[in-house]
This record gives C-alpha cells, sequence and structure tokens, in this order.
C-alpha cells in the first residue's frame, strides 16, 4: 500500500512538471505571430529556425511578438556568428511617442566578442547596462561560440534573473517595467565584412500560468543587484543591508561639524542627494555630511554622477572632530574626480588622487570602467584592517591598514601630521562638498561581523 502511495506521489509531481504550461512562441514553420520593427535586417526560417541576417545601412532591427508578456519563464535555443552582437527584447515596447517608435526595454544580452558578456541585462535605448558580467565574472564562460547555446529567462514581478546552459548569469530587481512584448535582435553593424552572417533562434517556448511554482531556487542564482533607486529588495533585507540615506530626509546624517544637517549647500530631489556647485573650496558651503553613526565592518555601496570637472569624495574611518579648522573632516577617502578637467588629477604621486583611488595614499588604475555621463557603484569593502575599493563590479585597489606599509604611505601623504590617521577601529561614513555639483543616491550598507 505505502508503494503505491509512493508511486502515486512521483507520478504527480512528474504531472505537475509537465503540466508546466509551455506554450510555443515560434511553430518552426512561419513567422506567424511576430512583426518585424525599425530595421530592415532579413528575418527567415531555416530548418525549424528563425534566422536573423546582418545589413549594413540599417538600425537595430527586431521581430517582435504581437502579444505582450507579463510574468513568465521563457526559454529558447540560440546561436550567433563571431562578429555580431545581438539579444533578446522582453517586458520591451515600441511608442511613437517614445524616440519614434525606437524599441526599448530589457534586453538578454547574446555577445560572442572577448568580453563575453552573453547573459547580461541591458536596458535597451533607455538605461543602458543594469547587470553586466563584470557582476558576475563566472557567469562569461557559460556561452558557447559556434555553437547552440540553452537560454532561460524567468521575470516574475520585479525579479529577472537569466541563465545560460544551466549557469546563471544575471540577477535584477527592477519595476521600471512589469509587461512588454519579446523581441530578436539583429544588431546594426558597421563593418561591411561582417554583413550577411547570422543570429539563430529556435525551440522559443514561454511558461505564464503559476510561474511561481516553476521559480529556480535563490541558491541557483547568479548575486543580485536592485536598480530601483533607494529601496531595499527583499534578498538585499534577508541578507543584512540596510540604507544609509532614505532617499527623501536628512535621517541619519548631520554636517560633519554641525550637530545638525547643513541648512545651504545639499539639495534632496526626485530621489537624488546633490552637493550645490559653490566654486570648488573644500568643505566650504555647505560643508560635508556624516552618517549618526560610526562603522567598523561593512560593504559600503554607493551611487554618484558627477558634472564636468568636478571634484567629491566618500570617506570611511572619520573622525569629524579631529579637523576644528577649514577644510574637509579627516577620514580614508574613495576619491571622486573628473580625472580628464580637474587639476587634482595631475597632483600627488603616480596618479594616487584619481578616480576611485585611496586619495593621496594609493592609485587606482587608470583603465577603469567608469561613465562620466551617468550614475557609477562606488563599493567599499572592510574586513578587520582589509580594505577595497571598487568601482561598477571592478576591484580597483586593495591595501591592509595597521601595517608599517600602511604608515609608510601615510607618513608621505598629506595626512601625516594627523595621529593615527586610518588605523582606528571605527569612523563615521562621509559625504564630502567640495564646491562642484555631485549627485548621490542608492547609499546602503552592510555591516559585516
Amino acid at each position: 500500500m505505502k508503494k503505491n502511495i509512493v508511486l502515486t506521489l512521483l507520478l504527480f509531481c512528474v504531472a505537475s512538471l509537465s503540466a508546466q504550461n509551455w506554450e510555443p512562441l515560434f511553430n518552426g514553420k512561419n513567422l506567424k505571430g511576430w512583426k518585424k520593427l525599425n530595421g530592415t535586417a532579413e528575418y527567415k526560417v531555416v530548418d525549424g529556425a528563425i534566422v536573423g541576417t546582418s545589413k549594413m545601412g540599417t538600425p537595430n532591427t527586431f521581430l517582435a511578438t504581437t502579444k505582450n508578456y507579463g510574468d513568465f519563464i521563457l526559454e529558447f535555443d540560440f546561436k550567433i556568428d563571431d562578429g555580431l552582437n545581438s539579444g533578446v527584447q522582453f517586458r520591451s515596447e515600441s511608442k511613437k511617442d517614445y524616440q519614434k517608435g525606437r524599441v526599448h526595454g530589457y534586453q538578454f544580452e547574446i555577445d560572442p566578442s572577448k568580453r563575453a558578456w552573453s547573459g547580461g541585462i541591458y536596458d535597451e535605448a533607455r538605461r543602458n547596462w543594469l547587470y553586466p558580467l563584470t557582476l558576475n565574472p563566472s557567469a562569461k564562460t557559460a556561452f558557447k561560440n559556434n555553437a547552440w547555446n540553452k537560454a532561460r529567462i524567468e521575470a516574475i514581478g520585479s525579479s529577472i534573473r537569466t541563465w545560460i546552459n544551466g549557469v546563471p548569469c544575471a540577477n535584477v530587481w527592477d519595476d521600471m517595467t512589469l509587461s512588454g512584448f519579446i523581441a530578436l535582435q539583429v544588431h546594426a553593424i558597421g563593418n561591411a565584412s561582417d554583413e550577411g552572417k547570422t543570429v539563430s533562434w529556435k525551440d522559443i517556448r514561454i511558461c505564464t500560468t503559476n510561474v511561481g511554482n516553476y521559480r529556480t531556487p535563490d541558491a541557483q542564482a547568479a548575486p543580485e543587484v536592485n536598480v530601483i533607486p533607494n529601496t531595499l529588495s527583499p534578498n538585499e533585507v534577508k541578507e543584512g543591508w540596510a540604507l544609509l540615506w532614505d532617499g527623501k530626509t536628512t535621517n541619519g546624517w548631520k554636517g560633519a561639524k554641525l550637530s545638525t544637517f547643513p541648512e545651504k549647500g545639499w539639495k534632496m530631489e526626485n530621489g537624488i542627494l546633490k552637493v550645490i556647485k559653490s566654486g570648488g573650496a573644500e568643505s566650504a558651503n555647505g560643508g560635508d555630511i556624516v552618517t549618526t553613526r560610526k562603522y567598523k565592518n561593512f560593504i559600503l555601496k554607493v551611487d554618484f554622477k558627477i558634472t564636468e570637472g568636478a571634484n567629491s569624495g566618500i570617506k570611511y574611518f572619520v573622525n569629524p572632530g579631529l579637523n576644528k579648522g577649514e577644510g574637509s573632516a579627516i577620514g580614508c577617502e574613495f576619491q571622486i574626480l573628473d580625472d580628464d578637467k580637474h587639476p587634482d588629477a595631475k597632483l600627488g604621486v603616480k596618479g594616487n588622487r584619481q578616480l576611485g583611488s585611496l586619495y593621496d595614499l594609493i592609485p587606482a588604475p587608470k583603465d577603469k570602467p567608469f561613465n562620466k555621463k551617468d550614475f557609477n557603484t562606488a563599493t567599499v569593502i572592510v574586513r578587520g584592517n582589509h580594505v577595497e575599493h571598487w568601482l561598477n563590479g571592478v576591484k580597483l585597489i586593495e591595501y591592509t591598514r595597521n601595517t608599517d606599509m600602511f604608515n609608510a604611505l601615510v607618513a608621505y601623504s598629506k595626512y601625516k601630521n594627523w595621529p593615527n590617521f586610518g588605523n582606528t577601529e571605527e569612523g563615521n561614513i562621509l559625504l564630502q562638498d567640495h564646491g562642484d555639483e555631485v549627485w548621490f543616491k542608492n547609499v546602503k550598507i552592510k555591516e559585516l561581523k
């Protein structure tokens, strides 16, 4: 009797899985249910696959479903010739009042180049990269060149996750668009030698019923990135992250040399914390702001955007009472700078005052992933005496405090006269007013044990 019950349960589980309600989006014979948008590259059906062919003189060309999809699990096989770039749009739109109908929205990246970002998430014609594979380097080997690859996209509520050949690639938390069409892309080309190359898709199927029941467990997903400004995703809360700035108020912050938040020099607008331009002097207008709490071991993330020629910084292990005179409060600094336009970039030693450096102590590499026209993510990781600076998912520098080497660097820096600089057990976190307009958002911290 027990064997029969077990067999019945097993059959029920198998039946439940097979009843996942997969719906084919491509019938293997023609392009019924699809329409071409924007460009003039050709799509045709060859041996049960949709084949897109690259063409000179045309913008990106999309083959879009005539139906929109909200929550879904999408699977498809794809293959691409070397030299091309492509992708699969989802939750995407084409509206007359948005760039004359240009397709925009989430894109599953197909990238056979040495960069190897296939499976990453790009926001086509909108916010650009949401999840480059610099955030998950181990996924860069999932894609196989000149072969068929199997892709999976799970878009459920604000959660968007991808896989290639069973390897987790991207994981985004975002709510900008919760429904839209699915589209195959033939990317525009700039070299005549790439004309006639192809990208192909087959076995395209979608599940839209009870998708939460078939969601891949979190343990089998890529590290998550939350792109909803000034919020914490459920996963971030679970992992112990906290907002240092709530996106609206001055709660948790005060002037570095004040008992309250500065009355001038700072502005909160549309979820952005702005330093107001005031002539470029250090801490001479509103002044620096610091957390009302001190921190010891942590991961700190701050999104920042600079204006042309701007100078600012993110400081940690700050002692607000150390500098009673003019200028900024004293602490270790993740330098924020327009290296091309600000004169400070040429000062110091070997570039140790340039973007991402430990200011005046350790230079960041000159070759770093920085977008001057958009927001960038600065990350500072502190585990005891070990400290790391990261920019947009790439580690720039690491160093160890409370060592002879560190103390020697301090001795030859502008901080040589400040007692025990950088070696304190804990300190405040600071955003700097250097008289230039700089924007901050998504200020988050995870305290480590």
